[in-house]
């Protein structure tokens, strides 16, 4: 064991420290960036998982089977680490798919796409009656990602933005108010639209399905989405997979022009 390891510190002093240190720092960054990525969610367990067991079959492989020539589990080894890979590019479909969308979000791709002060003061207006009522809203606002396939697990409008319009989708009884209402170019594209639901472990336990839903768009695109609690009144913003709660009137309405109104 201790020849083994003289000789694989031998080889790397042969490629040099400079080359050695580059390549771990390169790897270590490789590694920080999919945690953080992963961070709070149920991936970062797989992750961590998937990192146990390959070290421990690499472990195995290099050390035990050439010690103790055992040929067979050399020869399994290989398909292990296979059947492992591409398992995993399964189990961490979610997280690869919205990786894959966080590509398509680049600089490059997007279009120009910002609302009007109107909108904003409509959407702010609305917030602060509801809030004041403890009526429950969902309003998602689309940016550069299309949120297309959303809108068409609800009812289609096409309709100017207003404040008067958003109390009554979301006014108690009504047909729409339990679901989300997809804003699009300064219009309300679509209401009682179904958001997916994040399975995120940053969120508070004590908040309910809206929030959840919220932040479940907000990972899968880059909309921003305006929450208001049926319990408490509270309104919050959903942004980039993340949630800003206790939010006044006012506060809304600057963070609304800051993410919509040029300041990407």
């Amino acid at each position: 064991m201790y020849r083994e390891l003289t000789e694989y510190i031998d080889r790397i002093s042969g490629y040099g420290w400079s080359v050695v240190i580059a390549e771990l720092v390169i790897i270590g960054a490789v590694i920080y960036v999919i945690l953080k990525f992963l961070e709070g969610t149920r991936g970062l367990r797989l992750f961590r998982g998937l990192i146990l067991i390959l070290a421990t079959i690499l472990l195995i492989i290099g050390v035990l089977a050439e010690n103790f020539h055992l040929t067979r589990i050399k020869v399994l080894a290989r398909p292990v680490l296979y059947i492992i890979f591409f398992g995993s590019l399964i189990v961490f479909q979610p997280e690869l798919r919205r990786g894959l969308m966080r590509l398509g979000e680049a600089r490059w791709f997007r279009r120009l796409i910002s609302a009007s002060e109107s909108t904003i003061q409509s959407i702010t207006s609305a917030a602060k009656y509801l809030s004041a009522n403890k009526i429950g809203a969902l309003i998602a606002i689309e940016r550069q990602v299309g949120l297309a396939s959303t809108s068409e697990s609800g009812i289609l409008l096409d309709a100017r933005v207003s404040a008067e319009l958003l109390k009554t989708i979301f006014w108690p009884g009504s047909a729409l108010h339990d679901l989300g209402v997809i804003i699009q170019e300064n219009r309300i594209l679509a209401a009682g639209c179904q958001f997916p639901l994040t399975d995120s472990e940053n969120i508070d336990p004590s908040l309910g399905s809206r929030h959840r839903a919220a932040v479940g768009l907000t990972e899968d695109s880059d909309a921003v989405v305006v929450v208001v609690s049926e319990e408490t009144g509270m309104i919050s913003l959903a942004v980039d997979g993340k949630l800003y709660t206790n939010l006044s009137a006012h506060q809304l309405e600057d963070k609304l022009k800051q993410l919509l109104m040029g300041a990407r």
